[in-house]
C-alpha cells in the first residue's frame, strides 16, 4: 500500500523572516495568496479599491496643475488688457478661469468623499477576509490526522504567528499594496510635474528615496525577525498571565502564596521583549531620521532655489506654488510608500507563516488509496512496536507486542510512565509507531482513512475536556450524530452515573455548564449557568463515551480517577456488565477494578513484562503480584501515630496508573 507523504514537512520547519530579508519566492507566494484571498472574500471590493487608488493617486497632481493655472490666470489678468476693474473681473470670471475654479471645486468634493467610501469598503473587506482566513486556519488544523505538530514548540510558534495574520494582517497586507499604489501614482505624476519644473530636482528627489526604500526594507526584515524569536518568550509571558487568572488554578495560587511569583516572572519576560524591541527602535529612530532630515533638507533647498528664480523673473509664479505642492507631494508620496513597502514586507513575511500553515497537510501518512475498515471479528494485534515522541527524547515503547482478542475485556496496568496512555494514542493512530504495526483484523490502521477508524472506537480519555456547553451538549458530542437524540443521551448518563447530577441542575440537560458566557445582569442568576465539580465532571466525561457503546473498541483511560470511592465501585460493576462481549481495553492505577479482565496486560520500560489473567498472575508471583499486594496492604494497614499518617517522602515505587 503506497501512502502520501505529509505534506508541508519542510515548510513547518522553515523560519521565513527570522533573519533579515525574505526571498523572492516567498514573496511572490505570500503576494498571490493574499490576492486570491481578497478577490475570493470582496471581488467586488477589490474593483472598488483599485478605483479608489487610483482616483487617490491622481488627485495632488491634478491639484498641483489646477492651483498653478487659477494662480497664472490671476497674475497675467492686468496685463490682458486696459478694461476697467469690474469688466476685468467678470470677464475672468466667464472665461477660462471659471472652468477651472468649477474643476478645482469638483476635484475638492472627490477628495473630501473618497476616504469615507474607501473606509467603508475596506472595513467590509477586511470583515470577509478576516472571516475567510480565520476559516483556513481552522479547516487547516482540522484536517491534521495526528497529534505530532500539537505538541511542537516550533509549530506553537508559527501557530501564534499565522493567526496574527488571520487576526489583522492579512487585512493589513491588502491595506499596504493599496497603499504602496497610491503612493506610487502620487510620486509618478507629481515627479513628472516637478520634472517639467526642474528636471535636476526631480532626479535629486528619486535619488534621495533610494537608501530611505533600502533602510526600511531592512529594518522590516528585522521587525519580524524580533517578532519570530520573541515568540517563545511571548508565549510563557501568556502563560504566566493566563495562570494569574486562571480559576482552577487560582486555589494553589493563593494558598502557596504564588502570586507575586508568577507575577515577576510574567514581568521578567515583558521586559525581555521590551529590551529587544527597544533596541530596535533605536535603531530605527537613527537611520529613519537621517533620511527624513536629508529629505527635508532637499526640499528646503529647493524651494529657496525656485523661489529666487520666481523673484529673477525667470520662473512664472504659478511654478512656484506647482513647485511647492510638487516636491511637498512627492516628498509625502514617496515617505508612504516607503512606510507601506515596509508594512507589507513584514506582512508578507507574517504571511509565509500562514501559507505555511493552511498549506501543510497531514501530519501522518495518509493511504493513496484507503482500505476498509473491516467489522472486529478476530482482533487488534500490536507487533513489535516501537514509538517515541521525539528523536531526542527516550524510547516510551521499545518492542511492545500485544493481542486484544475480539470480544475480550482487556486490562493494561504498569507504573506511571510504563507507555500506557501511548499505547492509547497510538490504537486511535494519533501517532505511527516508529518501528513495529498495528493491525485490525490483520489490515494494518495505516492503510485505513484515520477519521474511518476513530469512528469505531469509543473512548474516555483520563485528560477528558470539560466544554463550556450545555450538559446534553457534553454528553452529546460523544457521538455528533446523536446531538439532538435525548433519549440516547440520557441513556448514557444513567449508565455513567450521570444522571442524578443532571437532574439536580437547573435546567437540566439544558444547563449551561459555564460562568463565562453571561453579562453583568446575568452573573448573579444561578439558572444561567453553573460550574461543576471534578467528580461530575467525570461522570459526564464518561457518559460521553458511552455515547459510542456500540462501536467495535471501547478504550476506557483511567475512567474513575476523580470519583470517590462508593462511586467507583457502582460505575466499575456497570462496566463489567457492559464489558462482558464487548472488545474493551481498560487502563487503571486501581489493580482491583481490573480483575474480572479476560486478560491482564503488564507493561513496564515499554514493554508486556507479564499476561494473564488475574488468578494466573498473582500465581506467577511477579510484578503483578507485587503490585497488587502493595496496593491491598495499603487498605489493611492499622493506623499510626494515634490515628495520624506519617509522610516520609515519596514512595515511587508504589506508584501505579
Amino acid at each position: 500500500m503506497t501512502h502520501r507523504t505529509p505534506a508541508g514537512a519542510r515548510a513547518a520547519g522553515r523560519v521565513p523572516g527570522a533573519d533579515s530579508g525574505i526571498s523572492a519566492r516567498v514573496a511572490l507566494r505570500s503576494a498571490r495568496l493574499s490576492a486570491r484571498l481578497a478577490w475570493t472574500a470582496a471581488p467586488l471590493g477589490c474593483v472598488a479599491s483599485v478605483l479608489f487608488m487610483i482616483v487617490s493617486g491622481v488627485t495632488p497632481s491634478a491639484n498641483a496643475w489646477l492651483q498653478r493655472d487659477i494662480l497664472d490666470t490671476l497674475v497675467e489678468a492686468p496685463a490682458a488688457g486696459h478694461q476697467a476693474p469690474g469688466r476685468a473681473r467678470i470677464d475672468l470670471m466667464q472665461g477660462p478661469l471659471l472652468g477651472i475654479a468649477i474643476t478645482l471645486c469638483g476635484l475638492a468634493l472627490v477628495t473630501a468623499m473618497v476616504p469615507y467610501a474607501r473606509r467603508y469598503i475596506e472595513s467590509e473587506m477586511r470583515r470577509r477576509l478576516g472571516l475567510l482566513m480565520q476559516d483556513k486556519v481552522y479547516r487547516a488544523i482540522n484536517s491534521f490526522p495526528g497529534m505530532e505538530r500539537f505538541e511542537s514548540p516550533r509549530f506553537a510558534d508559527k501557530l501564534q504567528l499565522a493567526q496574527q495574520v488571520a487576526n489583522g494582517t492579512g487585512n493589513s497586507f491588502a491595506g499596504a499594496v493599496l497603499g504602496i499604489g497610491q503612493a506610487l501614482i502620487s510620486a509618478v505624476t507629481l515627479g513628472l510635474t516637478l520634472y517639467v519644473v526642474s528636471p535636476a530636482m526631480a532626479g535629486l528627489v528619486a535619488a534621495a528615496a533610494v537608501p530611505a526604500v533600502r533602510a526600511q526594507l531592512r529594518n522590516s526584515g528585522l521587525q519580524v525577525g524580533l517578532a519570530w524569536r520573541n515568540s517563545p518568550t511571548a508565549r510563557r509571558q501568556s502563560f504566566y498571565a493566563r495562570l494569574l487568572t486562571d480559576q482552577t488554578a487560582a486555589k494553589e495560587i493563593r494558598l502557596f502564596g504564588l502570586g507575586d511569583f508568577l507575577r515577576l516572572r510574567m514581568l521578567t519576560e515583558m521586559r525581555s521583549i521590551q529590551r529587544g524591541q527597544r533596541a530596535l527602535d533605536r535603531r530605527l529612530v537613527r537611520v529613519e531620521g537621517m533620511l527624513s532630515l536629508l529629505s527635508s533638507a532637499i526640499s528646503a533647498a529647493g524651494l529657496l532655489w525656485i523661489i529666487w528664480r520666481a523673484a529673477n523673473h525667470q520662473l512664472p509664479i504659478g511654478d512656484v506654488t506647482m513647485f511647492a505642492v510638487a516636491i511637498l507631494g512627492v516628498q509625502a508620496a514617496i515617505s508612504g510608500a516607503v512606510t507601506s513597502l515596509a508594512q507589507l514586507t513584514q506582512s508578507m513575511m507574517l504571511f509565509s507563516h500562514y501559507g505555511d500553515l493552511v498549506s501543510m497537510g497531514p501530519d501522518l501518512p495518509l493511504a493513496a488509496e484507503p482500505r476498509q475498515v473491516p467489522q472486529l471479528r478476530q482482533g487488534i494485534v500490536l507487533r513489535d512496536v516501537w514509538f517515541r515522541y521525539d528523536e531526542e527524547h527516550p524510547w516510551v515503547l521499545r518492542g511492545l507486542s500485544m493481542v486484544i482478542p475480539s470480544g475480550a475485556a482487556v486490562a493494561v496496568v504498569g507504573l506511571n510512565g510504563a507507555g500506557k496512555s501511548t499505547l492509547v494514542k497510538l490504537l486511535c493512530r494519533f501517532y505511527d509507531p516508529a518501528r513495529g504495526s498495528v493491525t485490525w483484523d490483520g489490515v494494518d490502521i495505516r492503510d485505513v482513512d484515520p477519521a474511518e477508524l476513530r469512528q469505531r472506537i469509543g473512548t474516555v480519555f483520563q485528560d477528558y475536556t470539560s466544554y463550556d456547553l450545555t450538559a446534553a451538549e457534553n454528553i452529546g458530542v460523544g457521538d455528533l450524530a446523536r446531538l439532538g437524540d435525548r433519549d440516547r443521551i440520557r441513556d448514557a448518563a444513567d449508565f455513567a452515573g450521570a444522571g442524578e447530577v443532571v437532574s439536580r441542575l437547573p435546567r437540566g440537560y439544558d444547563t449551561l455548564l459555564s460562568r463565562i458566557f453571561f453579562g453583568t445582569a446575568d452573573r448573579d442568576n444561578p439558572e444561567v449557568g453553573v460550574t461543576l465539580s471534578g467528580g461530575q465532571w467525570q461522570r459526564l466525561a464518561l457518559a460521553r463515551g458511552f455515547m459510542r457503546a456500540d462501536r467495535d473498541l471501547l478504550i476506557l483511560d483511567e475512567p474513575s480517577s476523580g470519583l470517590d470511592a462508593e462511586a467507583e465501585q457502582a460505575i466499575h460493576q456497570r462496566m463489567r456488565a457492559f464489558r462482558d462481549g464487548r472488545t474493551s481495553v481498560l487502563i487503571s492505577h486501581r489493580l482491583s477494578t481490573v480483575r474480572d479482565a479476560s486478560l491482564i496486560y503488564v507493561v513496564a520500560d515499554g514493554q508486556v513484562a507479564e499476561q494473564g489473567t488475574h488468578e494466573e498472575l498473582m500465581a506467577a508471583d511477579g510484578e503483578y503480584h507485587r503490585l497488587f499486594t502493595l496496593q491491598a496492604s495499603g487498605y489493611q494497614q492499622e493506623p499510626v501515630s494515634q490515628g495520624r499518617a506519617v509522610f516520609s517522602g515519596p514512595v515511587s515505587s508504589g506508584s501505579v496508573s
